[in-house]
């Protein structure tokens, strides 16, 4: 009876090792097998990628436009079939390339740069952003969007994109132009503004609750994390990354620079508050240490990669059979973006002292929308899950409307303002600013 007992027990134990060895199996596969899917996505990914830099570098184009055009046509929305499989992946390389992308952006402003812009260039940055937010807000409730779409729409058109004015400036060899002077002030300033914004905006969204009181603890947190970055972060953060340095390893300085930005983004996640900026201000951190070129240096290529993946996973989520039905709002909101931009610039400037050239040019200058924060704001929208599909392709496609645009609008415009040079005999001549020239 033992005997029969034993064999009960060792045929039952053979049975569920059996039955377990092939569910392990089966697991392995799977893994095996997502793994293969992911490689060949990414090997998809990169090498469209590279052939489209390619031709934009052939063309003269940003490479944002490529990378977006590259993702839309491996997308799962662009027809006859989708050449990739795992678009969860995407959304994970593009939450790494916000994070990476402003990190690095943050690198260009350090504390002490910001206190070169002066309070002339944040006055104006903030009538920008304010006016220009107001009027997008205000347009996307006429167009019938949600409250949330408004919300994310008009921040996304506040966005200016630097980097091609800055580009543009430079080969029209008014780069040391006291309007590009302010141009640049003014742009550092609403970047900080819009991710702050941004903060603030996707804490409230988290909530599903609008109320004065959760707005006011959203501020409230919002500038707490950035008081502690500047008055607690830049006491301790920029010493231990030159401590790091002095060793000498970039290796090791590479995982420190991971370190901090990925700590701070932990610390504004805990917060309520926005990864991107969290990212940003870590970036700002690493600016005050005296690695900070070194830094840049060794940070720039992560950057570009999870960059890339980052627009062209941009491209990939945006749902293209819904250009019919977002088109024309996306041209009527560009148009309102640049009106608003340049009357708030405008005027803002001419309340500031600045003459009338200079204030035509700041306002055609800053009046470009779009670039690399607009479509950051339309990814933080869709992660929050407050927005509508159309939204972030709709804004995808404004985002290469006004990047293509944008070259040959400031040029125009720039020779448009100096119609106004000496007009009615007002001297060009501008009252000293506190605005101070800082290099790029």
């Amino acid at each position: 009876m033992c005997d029969a007992r034993a064999k009960k027990i060792t045929l039952v134990a053979r049975s569920s090792a059996k039955r377990y060895y092939y569910m392990l199996k089966k697991l392995v596969d799977m893994v095996v097998e997502a793994f293969e899917l992911i490689v060949r996505d990414f090997a998809i990914i990169m090498i469209l990628a590279t052939v489209m830099a390619l031709i934009s570098h052939r063309l003269k184009q940003p490479m944002v436009i490529a990378y977006i055009i590259a993702g839309m046509i491996i997308g799962p929305y662009t027809p006859p079939f989708s050449l990739i499989s795992q678009t969860d992946t995407l959304e994970v390389f593009a939450e790494i390339g916000v994070f990476l992308l402003l990190f690095v952006v943050g690198m260009e402003f350090p504390i002490a740069k910001l206190k070169q812009v002066g309070g002339k260039a944040s006055i104006i940055a903030a009538a920008e952003a304010g006016g220009t937010f107001l009027a997008g807000f205000g347009a996307g409730q006429l167009l019938g969007f949600s409250f949330y779409d408004s919300l994310f729409v008009a921040l996304a058109i506040s966005v200016t994109s630097t980097v091609i004015v800055m580009r543009v400036l430079e080969e029209m060899k008014l780069i040391k132009d006291q309007s590009s002077t302010l141009i640049l002030g003014v742009a550092i300033i609403e970047d900080i503004i819009i991710i702050s914004m941004l903060a603030v905006l996707q804490s409230v969204a988290s909530t599903g609750t609008l109320s004065f009181i959760e707005i006011g603890i959203s501020v409230g947190l919002v500038l707490a994390f950035i008081g502690g970055t500047i008055f607690l972060g830049a006491r301790t953060v920029p010493k231990f990354i030159d401590l790091i340095g002095r060793m000498n390893n970039y290796d090791v300085l590479v995982i420190a620079l991971l370190g901090v930005a990925f700590g701070m983004a932990f610390i504004a996640f805990e917060l309520g508050i926005s990864v991107a900026a969290g990212a940003f201000f870590a970036g700002v951190l690493v600016a005050e240490s005296k690695m900070h070129s070194v830094s840049v240096v060794l940070a720039t290529p992560l950057r570009d990669m999870f960059a890339a993946l980052f627009f062209i996973s941009i491209g990939a989520l945006m749902d293209i059979t819904l250009l019919p039905t977002f088109i024309v709002p996306a041209l009527i909101l560009v148009a309102v973006s640049y009106a608003g931009k340049f009357f708030t610039v405008w005027s803002s400037a001419r309340a500031q002292g600045f003459d009338r050239i200079t204030s035509a040019r700041a306002g055609f200058g800053l009046s470009s929308s779009g670039g690399e924060l607009a479509l950051v704001t339309a990814q933080a929208g869709a992660a929050t899950g407050v927005t509508s599909a159309f939204l972030l392709p709709m804004i995808g496609a404004m985002t290469i409307i006004t990047t293509f645009m944008s070259p040959y609008v400031i040029k125009f415009r720039f020779k448009f303002a100096e119609r106004w040079k000496n007009k009615g005999g007002e001297d060009t001549a501008t009252p000293s600013t506190d605005t101070t020239a800082t290099e790029q």
